[in-house]
Parts: C-alpha cells; structure tokens; sequence
C-alpha cells in the first residue's frame, strides 16, 4: 500500500532504541548539570564554616568572639542567639577579614544552662563551631549546622576540644566540591596501576601546607588559592581531553608530578578553612592531626566510591565504558570553568 511505512529491521530497531536511549541520558545530564550549576556558587562559599567562641572570665562577663564567612561581599544572614541569662550587649565591635567577618563584644552572662542557637543558619549550607572555654579552663565544643542549629550548655566541659575536628576534616572534604572534582580529575587522567600512587602524593602535597598554614606558619590570602584551585580543576580536564585524543605531556606521562604540586595548592585552602576556625588551646597538634586525618578518610571514601563505579563499568564493553565516562569529563570541566569565572568577577 502507498504511504505505508515498512516495518524496521532488527538491527535498525536496536539502532533506534540506542539512539533515543542516548537522547534521553544526555538529557538527564543536561539538566543534572544544571541544577549543580544552580547551586554550585553556594556550595562553593558557603563551605567555610563560621565559629562563635565564647570565654567566660571570673568576674561573671562572657567574651564573645562571632566569625562567619562573606559570601560575595556579603555577610551570611545568621546570628548567634545566647541563652536568656545573658545580657544585651551595649555594644560590639565588628571588622572584616577578607573572607570574613569577625564581631566582638561581651556580656553579662553565666554558662551553666540554655542553650546557644544560630538564627538563620538553617537556611545557609555553612556550619558552625561553638566553643566554650569557663573560668575553671574546663571547655565545651560543639559543630552545629543547618538540621541541628541549637546547643546545649551543660555545667561539664564537654568532651576533647580537638576530637570534633575529625569530623569537620572530613565534612570539609566531603563537601567541597572543588576539591572532589579535582580528586575525580586525578582518577580520570592517572591509568588504574598508578592510581595509588598518584592520590598519595596529593595527600602528601596537600598534607604539607596545611600543617603549615594552620600552624600559623605561612598563609596566602583566600581569594586568590580559590581561583587556582579552580584553575586546577579545569586544567585537568584540558588534560584528560589531551589524552583521549592521543596526545601527551608531562602531566600525562607523570601525573603524580600535578597531583604534589596541585596538593601543595588545596593544602592552602584546607589550612583556610582551618583557620578560620582556629585550634583549641594546648590542643593545636592534636586538632591539627584529627583534621587532616578527617580529610583523608574523606577523600578515601570518594575515591572508594569512584573506583566501585569503575568496577561496574568494567563489566560492560569498552565502548559503553568510554560512553558512560564522558559525563564525569564534562562535570569536571565544566565546573572547573564555572568556578574560574566565579572567582574572577564575584
């Protein structure tokens, strides 16, 4: 009959299905991509944790000490809120910080019951670290963040200033979009044989500057490790790119060269992030080690993570492999991208 169409065949068929099988995953990537872009500019500040430190003195005043990060040149809008005992402060005393801002005042004020909650923190992607140190050198620490904003005061110091930061260490990692798409960069460019030794001198890299920089030894400001940890990111998605099209270079020959070198850089950052919150007293060594012991079950866990993906991609024919590894490419370098140019005009 005219205007019939004939039946496809079995392999036109199976062509077909495959086609729109890939329109439709490109697709769900095009708008995975765009929600990340979304909320990428947030997750990217809002990381840095702030710190509310109070100091109880002997004669029944709180020294209070409020830091919390500028999210394009704008303070976050949280508040601390103290317990009811504590009186108004009749004034405070407030400066900027580059990448934030640090209010001071004190008050009237005894640690002993209440509870301390941070007004609008719930509505941010930031956490906060609360320490409190009482007249009898006994302290309290604590991590609130957005689902839990509210901490309680007890009349017995808490447990080890140092121990919370563990978790903060890794939380930091874990969060940080930044260093995990340099992280993901490293394993798409480094064969599987070399992977090993390529993640252990990043964390050699980035294990050395960070003792340098929370120690107080060194310290460059933010804005500018941010754009090149950024700027590292899409460099090594330029890479990878470089060597699916069968070219080289040194990075490709040697990628555990950019992996110390790029680490020395994000070691930077994660000493940033360290001091803005600063080290308990008499405890700086100890902190210092559980936080970056934190980082790097952080980066053990998504490099776990990534390396199981890869072992069920191993399961399907190479083509499919090659296929299904293009979008972490494009997650990499787009994001890369995206956070350069963030860096550079906000």
């Amino acid at each position: 009959m005219m205007g019939a169409s004939s039946p496809l065949s079995p392999a036109k068929l199976s062509k077909h299905r495959t086609s729109a099988s890939r329109k439709w995953l490109r697709r769900a990537l095009a708008i995975w991509l765009s929600v990340l872009f979304l909320a990428s500019p947030a997750a990217a500040h809002e990381i840095r944790p702030a710190a509310l430190e109070l100091t109880e003195q002997a004669d029944g005043m709180v020294s209070v000490i409020w830091k919390q990060p500028v999210l394009s040149g704008r303070k976050l809008k949280m508040r601390p809120i103290l317990p009811a005992q504590c009186a108004p402060p009749e004034q405070t005393q407030q400066e900027f910080a580059g990448t934030a801002t640090i209010e001071t005042w004190q008050t009237a004020c005894r640690l002993d019951r209440g509870e301390i909650r941070i007004e609008g923190l719930e509505q941010t992607l930031t956490d906060v670290f609360v320490r409190l140190t009482f007249a009898d050198g006994n302290e309290q620490t604590g991590v609130l963040r957005p689902a839990s904003s509210v901490f309680a005061l007890e009349t017995e110091a808490g447990n080890s200033p140092a121990s919370a930061y563990l978790r903060i260490g890794a939380e930091h990692i874990l969060f940080g979009w930044d260093h995990l798409l340099f992280v993901l960069g490293l394993l798409l460019l480094t064969p599987l044989r070399q992977i090993l030794w390529v993640i252990t001198a990043f964390t050699a890299g980035h294990s050395l500057t960070l003792a340098i920089t929370a120690l107080g030894l060194f310290r460059l400001p933010s804005g500018p490790v941010e754009l090149l940890i950024a700027l590292s990111i899409f460099f090594l998605a330029v890479e990878v790119v470089r060597k699916r099209a069968g070219k080289t270079s040194l990075t490709i020959r040697q990628p555990w060269i950019v992996a110390v070198g790029f680490g020395l850089l994000h070691g930077l950052g994660f000493g940033s992030a360290l001091a803005d919150i600063g080290l308990p007293k008499d405890q700086e060594i100890w902190a210092f080690l559980l936080f970056n012991l934190g980082v790097e079950i952080g980066q053990i866990m998504f490099v776990s993570a990534v390396l199981g993906g890869y072992g069920l991609m191993s399961l399907l024919p190479s083509d499919r492999q090659k296929w299904l590894a293009r979008p972490a490419l494009y997650l990499v370098g787009s994001l890369g991208a995206y956070y350069t140019m963030v860096r550079i005009f906000i």
